[in-house]
């Protein structure tokens, strides 16, 4: 796919039809145990008789793609029951994009590489073009982006693109420019989830490359519910944001956007139970099986005050 085919939907469901779109459902970032705890919330609130996967639009953005590719291919109650089951890795495990062999350099500290980058920018496109420069000009593996698709196909229960209308979010590597990725993009969507979640090395997709889709705006990317009446985010990072407040890009500013054009916003961030199972690593993998336990409790607990909202009501059973 060439760069001539990107395009960024944010304005087409709101223009496409005369009625407007009833629910959205946006699936944040947060790594590993962010994914862990997306899966626990949208499954407790399932137990409770609160379907949110039926939302008419689910935008998903790093960990939240990868959340929102499962759970419009498999039922919410299967995935929480794989990660409870699936065998517990040693503590302060963490999820790497690739394994790295021994004979490579230590891996990069790319949470301070993009921190200094951020502060060095003026704004947020500034911010993107930096960051795409850096990462082009990092000495990745060269069979990098084959390895990571593997890896996250892994993950999917299926490779092809759901029947509803679902958005990921990217960024262009080589232009800075911000990508939203759909069905009809033309890029699989292994390809799509997979350049999502790049927050390090970017992601080749033919000729283009691509990098984590939290730098589009930030990690929940809420903007592209647009024109929906009813709008549901999952935020594992809690709305915050690692750009400055002026640059207008935080969830909270979103959200604001949201209501002023007439749509309802309910934000879900983690609970003080759900900060505990995270630990101080979202990358951790080792702490998900806590991290969906607990977003299965908050999910349940919301499912009574989300339900009156009528988003996905649906009998249980």
């Amino acid at each position: 796919m060439s760069s001539s085919t990107q395009h960024d939907p944010t304005a087409h469901d709101a223009a496409a039809h005369d009625a407007r779109p009833r629910t959205a459902l946006v699936l944040g970032g947060g790594g590993s145990i962010g994914n862990a705890w997306l899966i626990g919330v949208v499954a407790g609130l399932a137990d409770a008789g609160v379907d949110v996967t039926t939302a008419d639009l689910v935008v998903g953005t790093s960990a939240g793609s990868t959340a929102a590719a499962q759970l419009t291919h498999a039922r919410a109650d299967k995935l929480y029951a794989d990660i409870l089951s699936a065998v517990a890795p040693s503590p302060s495990s963490r999820t790497e994009s690739v394994a790295r062999p021994a004979s490579r350099p230590p891996a990069i500290d790319h949470q301070e590489r993009t921190a200094r980058i951020i502060a060095e920018a003026a704004d947020a496109s500034d911010m993107r073009r930096r960051l795409g420069a850096d990462a082009l000009a990092l000495e990745a593996p060269a069979d990098w982006s084959a390895r990571w698709r593997s890896i996250v196909g892994a993950r999917l229960p299926s490779t092809q693109w759901p029947a509803g209308r679902l958005l990921i979010t990217a960024v262009d590597a080589r232009t800075g420019e911000p990508v939203v990725l759909d069905r009809e993009s033309g890029v699989d969507l292994v390809d799509a989830v997979a350049a999502s979640c790049s927050s390090g090395y970017p992601y080749r997709i033919g000729d283009d490359w691509y990098l984590d889709g939290g730098y589009r705006t930030n990690a929940d990317n809420a903007d592209l519910a647009a024109g929906h009446e009813l709008v549901l985010v999952l935020s594992p990072f809690g709305g915050r944001s690692r750009t400055p407040k002026q640059w207008g890009l935080h969830l909270a500013d979103q959200v604001s956007e949201l209501r002023a054009h007439g749509s309802r916003v309910e934000t879900v961030f983690p609970d003080r139970a759900s900060l505990a199972a995270f630990g101080d690593d979202m990358m951790d993998v080792s702490r998900r099986t806590p991290a969906a336990e607990a977003g299965h409790g908050q999910g349940s607990s919301l499912a009574a005050s989300l339900g009156a909202t009528d988003f996905g009501r649906r009998p249980r059973g």
